[in-house]
């Protein structure tokens, strides 16, 4: 295949499944170091790809291929994986489906597409609007899933690959073979380096740190997509006041609308909250000593950037969309059964699952660490 070869990746949200997806793109980045690589994507994903300061857009004014990219000429660590990024915010749209400015961005966003000639597009979503966006590039080569997540998308391939892979990562991997010709396998992630969230993050760190010798970071993700999801906030506060007693400096993360969840875990100093945006979350967590959490995007993200992690899972299915990438423990009761209805009540399998055993597991990663 051509060394300028062209392709558009189409991953549009959410948190996790963009991460989930790196591995792949980061796999063909490896073994197709000269390719042009755009990536379509909702705007406020944009920190997992790019950091605030570099130029993003495509332009056709831009020299298709300026640089080709290699072990002699590192890429920007500002983004690390594609040459473009091509904002699609379908979430917008769905809620303003007949409005002018919905349709003034939809054929800009055609428009942006087609100008940046794509020779191929891989649909790593699978969804109906994920292809529609595929679509809109006139690109005539489509790769998506034989089985995707949305039946109807499929219609919009030209080519269907059949994976076999359990985890959702896998499976990514196994599409991103089919658009090389080449049998991939996963690649470390690559998460842009942004210097302001950096500075913001060793500010935070010393102002929160009591004098002496620096103390490990051990990061609690209390919140989840949705409540069944949730394992209870007095277990999270029995690890963080025990975490702390052993030396740690805990942290609990309050996500937008997790504020009073992460309250109740930092209540006597068990933990400081802390109050993130994405690119200083990113900072953040790379320099966590332990991460512990539900299946939660942030969990991911400490995944992601290979920091040890302790997964606790009820209904939905770790095999699948478990941590990837990283030394990790999954707990998950036997009795759980996987499950994406929405139910604001922690799974019942959750209970099963008591703050030694986090502890103990955390203990085996930690071991690990030092041998």
């Amino acid at each position: 295949m051509q060394s300028k070869f062209r392709l558009l990746v189409v991953r549009l949200s959410a948190m996790g499944d963009i991460l989930h997806a790196l591995p792949a793109v980061a796999a063909l980045r490896q073994a197709h170091p000269c390719w042009q690589i755009g990536w379509a994507v909702e705007p406020r994903w944009r920190p997992l790809l790019a950091a605030a300061s570099v130029e993003v857009s495509y332009s056709s004014a831009r020299p298709p291929d300026a640089v080709c990219y290699s072990t002699q000429t590192p890429r920007d660590p500002r983004m690390p994986l594609v040459d473009w990024l091509h904002f699609a915010p379908t979430k917008a749209w769905g809620h303003r489906p007949l409005a002018a400015q919905t349709f003034r961005e939809i054929r800009a966003l055609r428009d942006e597409l087609r100008n940046a000639d794509y020779d191929a597009v891989l649909d790593l979503q699978g969804s109906i609007r994920s292809a529609v966006v595929g679509r809109l590039s006139s690109c005539p080569r489509r790769l998506g899933e034989l089985t995707p997540r949305e039946g109807p998308a499929r219609l919009l391939f030209t080519e269907w690959i059949a994976t076999r892979g359990a985890h959702v990562a896998e499976q990514d991997v196994e599409l991103a073979s089919a658009v090389a010709g080449d049998a991939l396998t996963p690649a470390a992630s690559l998460l842009p380096i942004d210097a302001e969230a950096e500075l913001w993050c060793d500010g935070w760190l010393a102002a929160n740190s009591t004098s002496g010798p620096a103390r490990p970071i051990a990061l609690i993700l209390p919140g989840a997509g949705w409540g069944a999801k949730r394992w209870p906030p007095e277990r999270y506060l029995s690890v963080a006041q025990r975490l702390r007693d052993r030396g740690f400096l805990v942290v609990v993360n309050a996500g937008p609308g997790e504020e009073q969840l992460a309250a109740a875990i930092a209540i006597d100093g068990a933990a400081a909250p802390l109050t993130a945006t994405l690119p200083q979350l990113i900072a953040f967590t790379r320099r966590a000593a332990l991460v512990v959490g539900g299946d939660t995007g942030p969990l991911h993200l400490a995944a992601a950037l290979g920091r040890p992690v302790v997964g606790i899972y009820g209904p939905t299915d770790p095999s699948r969309n478990g941590p990837f990438g990283t030394r990790a423990r999954i707990l998950r009761s036997p009795g759980s059964r996987r499950d994406h209805t929405r139910r604001a009540a922690p799974d019942p399998g959750l209970f099963t699952i008591a703050p030694d055993d986090v502890l103990r597991a955390a203990a085996e990663l930690l071991a690990e660490e030092k041998m």
